[in-house]
C-alpha cells in the first residue's frame, strides 16, 4: 500500500491531498440550503428566492458521484429541489441573458422537456428553431382581468422547472410572483444562466435512472484503492 493510501486508512489526509487527483476519484458538489420556505406573510406569500449579500444559509448538503452531472443532481435533490425526469420548463430571462440561453434550452427540448416562455423570451427562442408555448405574464392577466398567468400554472402544478433572471420594474414584480410561487410549489428554480448551464448534464443523468449511494467510508476506501495503484 502506498504512503498516501496508508494515511487515509489511518484517518488522516493523504500527503498529496489537493495536489494530485487520481483517475476515477469522485466529484463532490456542495449546495447551500436556504430558508425561503421558513418565512411567509399571513396570506401565505413566501420571500423572494433571489440571493443577495445579506443572505445566510441554514445548512449545507453535498452530492458525491463519479462525475459532475450526477453529483450536481444529488446536491439539488438533497437541498429539496430534485430535478424532474420530464415535464415543463418555464423560461423568462433578462435581455442580457437571452443570447446565452439558446444552447441549454435547445438541449432541454432535445431531452423531451416542454418549453414555456413569456412573449419576449419566446421570440428569441423561436428564431433559433426552438418550439415554445407562450404563456401570459402575471401583470398582463392582472391588467386584462382574464386568463391564466404563469403564476397560476406554477401554483396548479403544471410547471416543473423555472428559469428566471429578472430586470426592470415590471420584470421585478413578475419575477417575485414567479419565484414565490415556485418556492411554494417546491419546484426547481434557476436564477442565473450559469446555474442552468451547469445543470444541463444533470437533467440527462436523472433521465438515465436512479443514483448509486455510497457511505463516506466507502468513498474513502475507494479513494485509497485508487491512490494505491
Amino acid at each position: 500500500m502506498s504512503p498516501s493510501a496508508m494515511l487515509i486508512a489511518d484517518g488522516h489526509l493523504p500527503a498529496k491531498d489537493g495536489t494530485y487527483i487520481p483517475a476515477g476519484s469522485p466529484i463532490a458538489v456542495k449546495e447551500a440550503v436556504l430558508p425561503f420556505k421558513r418565512f411567509a406573510t399571513k396570506d401565505g406569500r413566501f420571500v423572494d428566492s433571489l440571493l443577495g449579500p445579506e443572505m445566510r444559509s441554514t445548512g449545507e448538503v453535498m452530492g458525491i458521484d463519479v462525475d459532475f452531472p450526477r453529483a450536481f443532481a444529488k446536491s439539488q435533490a438533497a437541498a429539496g429541489s430534485a430535478l424532474p425526469t420530464s415535464g415543463a420548463v418555464f423560461i423568462s430571462v433578462a435581455d442580457r441573458d437571452k443570447p446565452h440561453l439558446i444552447l441549454p434550452v435547445r438541449r432541454l427540448q432535445q431531452l423531451g422537456y416542454r418549453i414555456l416562455a413569456t412573449s419576449g423570451t419566446a421570440a428569441i427562442l423561436e428564431r433559433h428553431g426552438i418550439h415554445v408555448e407562450v404563456v401570459q405574464k402575471h401583470t398582463d392577466t392582472q391588467n386584462a382581468g382574464f386568463g391564466r398567468s404563469i403564476v397560476d400554472l406554477i401554483t396548479d402544478g403544471e410547471v416543473d422547472v423555472v428559469v428566471n433572471t429578472p430586470s426592470g420594474s415590471h420584470a421585478r414584480k413578475d419575477g417575485y410572483e414567479i419565484r414565490a410561487a415556485t418556492t411554494a410549489a417546491d419546484k426547481a428554480i434557476f436564477t442565473t444562466i450559469a446555474q442552468l448551464s451547469a445543470a444541463i448534464g444533470s437533467f440527462e443523468a436523472v433521465k438515465q435512472g436512479g443514483f448509486d449511494v455510497k457511505s463516506l467510508q466507502e468513498h474513502a476506501k475507494d479513494r485509497a484503492v485508487a491512490l494505491a495503484k
